[in-house]
């Protein structure tokens, strides 16, 4: 392992070479006949769970301490979560809560519930870190399995909601929908039933229903997201809308069943049951009648995937119905809501065997193999799902969803955003693994299948039937990119370079070469038998060569040269450009130097032309001074100054009264003072009061002289000016 690589690659690299897979393909080899499809693998956050059925218990691996790389011991680490009642049934499936707090073990005769231990410790380990761990399991309607023993179970899920108590639901084949409570496990707190009852009591002597044997029983269900629905359709009374979760329900038939379920408004009372829907465009087939599985991608409009044991998906768009739709005699009261449609936007055929090519360059073989599919969502990315069957993996990416949401939120008169949507490639197809690469072997179908949506990045793993662990990376042509962290946000307030705007336009060139470079065929990943013994023919062998050759070829030369002609094409075209840039930029710099010289002349003419403007500006001033001055009329402002000149002398004459006033006083009073410095007794006694109030009737004289002197003084030094 490179010491430089990221946790991600890290991780990637260290789980094939855990030793869990090892002790497991030691114990247990894979058996001689083929085994059928399991999905024994789950995640919770950055751990992964397996199921280990003769054991009876789930092997926990931390996928954490495989990215650090600086735990030697981690490759040998694991916990053991060991089942208190094990379960009596084959488990073929294991299903984690929408609460991630309990684990479901299905199989076809029965259901279990595992509860899941406490985690804490410094590596979030279950139970601190124990290497076996005790666990409480819950049986689901272990009674009503028991007593019926020809009763199968088709298809289990959890019900969507993670705020309320963790509900199960489980699809029986006597086409009956239970919805059972953990509190309760063993009796039915809601009952949908798909059938009539006297259809079910006439049965063929296989033990199967009429029904069953025209395809007309449900094979699968899944919930679609929560979205308001009237009381009335939910089988309660009232007008008023509260939130429930779709239920789509398809039959053997191909066809498609809706129905609401809300377990916090309505628990015993069934619900209306709507259908079949209605497909278009219509098909003599309905689209198959090998239908096997059902997903509805979180998305709104509902978008659901169908698919066929022939290998046959159908991405369906479900819409509101119109009057003209035919309605079922199937559907419910026609007084009220419309039935909603399936418009069928396009169907993807799965390659379930390779198809070989022939020695004589004709067509490929054709294959009749088919086989049941299971769909996967991707937790991560909701445009994007993946299909697990016996003969390996495929994963399909649905790029079109972001056109589709802007044509439905467009006006009715929008016809580019339909152009768009009708110009959108198909969806991407990406064959990951091929567990029956040639026709004269058993198909080997997977044991796990998880996608890990940690931080630790988007990977696909795989258990194959020999315990052998496969890790893929996501594509990131469907998958979101992580967004940036906020230190390395970029400021918008910086320029953005005219290159970058050119190469993130809608229709860019880089954008053309990789439409060049899509590939719509590859080559999955073969899996290798795991008899040793039994070799392959020669001309089976030479015909997967051929195969692989013919892809190789077609899908990656010759898409490469194409993409090389092209780049090489827009090399020449921008060489050209480049030159005719070049010679606009030496011009733009002849330009540049001229139009500098032209601007320092004008400089410095404008210098001049600003110094003989100050000069006539002086002179026009000295020839309007001296006119004014020799005007035999006075101007208004020198009658206004000859006033105020005139009020001045008035007032000068006025306070030159008052001051000779006050300067007799000045004497009198010396006078006065002297006679009072005389040594003959004075005649005349003051009392204190007295004394006190003369003290300030002259001090107050003092002021009022003193602020006389200064005006006087002001009033001269404005004159004199």
């Amino acid at each position: 392992m490179a010491a430089d690589c990221g946790p991600a690659e890290q991780w990637r690299a260290a789980l094939p070479q855990h030793a869990l897979f090892g002790r497991l393909r030691e114990a247990r080899p894979p058996p001689p006949a083929p085994p059928r499809l399991r999905d024994l693998l789950c995640g919770l956050g950055s751990d992964l769970l397996l199921w280990d059925g003769p054991a009876a218990a789930l092997l926990a691996i931390g996928l954490r301490r495989l990215g650090t790389g600086t735990d030697p011991a981690a490759l040998d680490r694991y916990q053991t979560l060991l089942c208190i009642n094990p379960p009596l049934f084959d488990v073929h499936q294991t299903l984690l809560s929408p609460a991630q707090h309990h684990v479901a073990l299905i199989g076809t005769k029965g259901l279990m519930v595992l509860e899941l231990p406490k985690r804490w410790g410094k590596n979030s380990e279950f139970e601190g870190g124990k290497s076996t761990v005790n666990c409480s399991t819950i049986p689901i309607a272990e009674r009503f399995f028991t007593s019926s023993t020809s009763l199968t179970l088709k298809h289990a899920a959890w019900y969507p909601c993670d705020t309320m108590e963790p509900h199960i639901v489980l699809l029986t084949s006597d086409n009956t929908i239970r919805f059972y409570s953990l509190k309760v496990p063993h009796t039915p707190i809601k009952v949908i039933v798909l059938s009539d009852t006297e259809e079910e009591t006439l049965t063929i002597k296989t033990g199967r229903a009429y029904t069953a044997s025209l395809g007309e029983t449900a094979v699968a269900f899944d919930f679609g997201p929560q979205v308001p629905v009237p009381k009335h359709v939910l089988g309660q009374r009232g007008s008023e809308e509260v939130l429930g979760y779709p239920l789509y329900i398809l039959y053997e038939n191909g066809e498609t069943f809706l129905t609401y379920v809300s377990l916090l408004q309505s628990t015993g009372s069934p619900g209306k049951l709507l259908g079949p829907l209605p497909m278009h465009p219509a098909a003599e087939d309905n689209y198959g009648y090998d239908a096997c599985a059902v997903l509805c991608l979180p998305c709104v409009p509902n978008i659901l995937v169908i698919a066929t044991e022939s290998g046959m998906l159908y991405h369906c768009v479900v819409l509101d119905g119109e009057e003209d739709d035919e309605q079922s005699e199937k559907s419910w009261d026609p007084r009220s809501d419309l039935i909603p449609s399936l418009y069928v936007f396009e169907c993807v055929e799965l390659e379930l065997a390779l198809k070989l090519a022939t020695g004589d360059e004709e067509d490929p073989l054709e294959s009749d193999f088919s086989c049941p599919i299971k769909l996967h969502r991707d937790p991560k990315c909701p445009s994007r799902y993946h299909c697990t069957h016996e003969t390996g993996v495929h994963s399909v990416g649905l790029t079109w969803i972001n056109k589709l949401h802007k044509f439905l939120g467009s006006d009715e008169e929008d016809k580019d955003s339909l152009q768009e949507l009708g110009a959108e490639q198909k969806c991407f197809v990406e064959h990951i693994l091929c567990t029956k690469p040639l026709p004269c072997r058993q198909p080997a179908p997977i044991r796990g299948f998880w996608i890990v949506s940690d931080v630790l990045g988007p990977t696909m793993i795989c258990i194959t039937s020999s315990y052998e662990c496969i890790t893929r990376p996501l594509l990131s042509t469907v998958h979101p990119a992580s967004p940036p962290l906020l230190c390395t946000r970029e400021d918008k307030e910086l320029a953005v370079s005219p290159l970058r705007i050119v190469a993130e336009a809608e229709h860019s060139f880089e954008k053309h070469i990789q439409g060049i470079l899509q590939r719509s065929t590859a080559n999955p990943l073969h899996l290798k038998s795991a008899d040793k013994d039994a070799a392959p023919p020669p001309e089976e062998c030479l015909q997967l060569l051929s195969r692989a050759t013919q892809v190789f070829r077609e899908e990656y030369i010759l898409k490469q040269d194409l993409a090389k002609e092209e780049i090489q094409q827009r090399v020449k075209l921008l060489w050209g450009q480049k030159k005719k840039q070049l010679e606009d930029l030496n011009y733009c710099r002849e330009e540049r130097k001229s139009l500098r010289e032209m601007a320092e002349r004008l400089a410095d003419k404008y210098e001049e032309a600003k110094e003989k403007q100050e000069d006539i500006m002086n002179r026009m001033k000295k020839v309007l001074r001296s006119f004014h001055s020799q005007l035999p009329v006075l101007s208004d402002t020198e009658k206004d100054m000859k006033k105020e000149l005139q009020t001045i002398h008035d007032q000068l004459q006025h306070l030159s009264n008052a001051i000779r006033q006050v300067k007799m006083k000045k004497e009198y009073q010396q006078k006065q003072m002297e006679k009072g410095r005389s040594p003959r007794k004075p005649s005349i006694s003051l009392s204190a009061y007295q004394s006190k109030c003369i003290q300030a009737v002259l001090r107050e004289e003092g002021e009022h002289i003193r602020e006389m002197v200064k005006q006087i003084n002001d009033i001269r030094s404005h004159v004199n000016f």
